[in-house]
């Protein structure tokens, strides 16, 4: 067995293709991401990579639209989608496979 903690992980990626991580795999990659009110990413797409990100709590701005606690937002390779945190804002974040240097900003 081991162990880690996800305050060690590189912006809360633990699952993936990358050092350090709980479980290196070219897979997926598997992230929790934790936002504070106003925190912003930019506007960005994956060229191979589709992302599932999953609002645990909190609400956020995506592509445009509003989501909250429970919401599943799957973007296929090709989307464009950027985030604002309205409140703190707990999430997610799946990409299937792991593509590192796979984010292009728009």
């Amino acid at each position: 067995m081991k162990s880690y903690h996800l305050d060690k992980m590189i912006k809360g990626w633990f699952v993936g293709g990358f050092e350090p991580c709980a479980f290196s795999t070219s897979d997926c990659e598997v992230a929790v991401k934790r936002y504070k009110a106003g925190d912003i990413e930019e506007a960005h797409y994956h060229k191979v990579a589709t992302e599932v990100t999953l609002i645990v709590e909190g609400v956020a701005k995506m592509a445009g639209q509003t989501w909250k606690d429970g919401d599943i937002v799957t973007l296929a390779p090709g989307d464009v989608t950027d985030f604002q945190a309205i409140t703190d804002v707990t999430t997610v974040v799946v990409k299937v496979p792991s593509a590192t240097n796979d984010k292009y900003l728009v």
